[in-house]
């Protein structure tokens, strides 16, 4: 089982995004500000000095390939990380066009391009989808997945659990997806989000507890 076209297109991304920056920064007067966090609607709603934020994708990039590919070289059931390296790649993945995504937010209006405000959270909700898809084909791991204690050690409860969790994590995604796209005020849009991705964390959680209380000799 081999990472090497997901470091190889990680190395790419991050080099790619570095020039990227680089180039915006030279186009910027000394203090200039840029976005750096976007709320529910897709508004920047946070602001940092533009060397930051135009380097922190980047280095974001670079740390979260590195953690990445150390995962499968630590996970101690190596025997069941062949049935999880579906989700990883998914993840690893998603991650990295997501990381793409807050880069042309940031760099984009500098360099004379401005992306759609929905960009980063369609992007998550997709990301959201992507993960749902993947969970139900994973197995026990001690990094990888929803890794409750119940869950790791009984397999069925993990199947159980990820069946589950996948449809969750399907749920919110769309949830996400069409509260950023339908017309609907911050005041319900962030709350419905909120509660949705609290639900897809939350709920496969007690439902792998539940499992294994259910299921336990007494």
């Amino acid at each position: 089982m081999s990472f090497r076209p997901l470091i190889v297109a990680s190395a790419v991304v991050a080099g790619g995004m570095a020039l990227v920056s680089a180039i915006a920064l030279s186009r910027l007067p000394p203090g200039a500000m840029l976005p750096t966090h976007w709320n529910a609607a897709g508004q920047a709603d946070g602001f940092a000095e533009a060397s930051h934020a135009l380097f922190l994708p980047v280095v974001l990039t670079i740390a979260v390939s590195v953690i990445m590919a150390i995962l499968p070289r630590i996970e101690p059931l190596q025997h069941d990380l062949a049935g999880s390296a579906a989700l990883l790649r998914t993840v690893w993945a998603g991650l990295l066009a997501l990381f793409i995504g807050v880069e042309a937010m940031v760099a984009g209006p500098v360099l004379g391009w401005t992306p759609p405000a929905t960009l980063i959270p369609v992007a998550m909700g997709v990301l959201l989808i992507a993960i749902g898809n993947m969970l139900p084909k994973s197995r026990p791991g001690f990094f990888i997945g929803i890794r409750t204690p119940w869950a790791i050690i009984d397999t069925d409860n993990w199947v159980a659990t990820h069946r589950l969790g996948g449809w969750m994590f399907a749920g919110a995604g769309a949830v996400v997806i069409l509260t950023t796209l339908l017309p609907i005020g911050d005041d319900i849009k962030t709350p419905v989000v909120l509660t949705a991705l609290l639900g897809a964390t939350l709920t496969p959680i007690l439902f792998s507890y539940v499992h294994w209380r259910v299921r336990r000799p007494h």
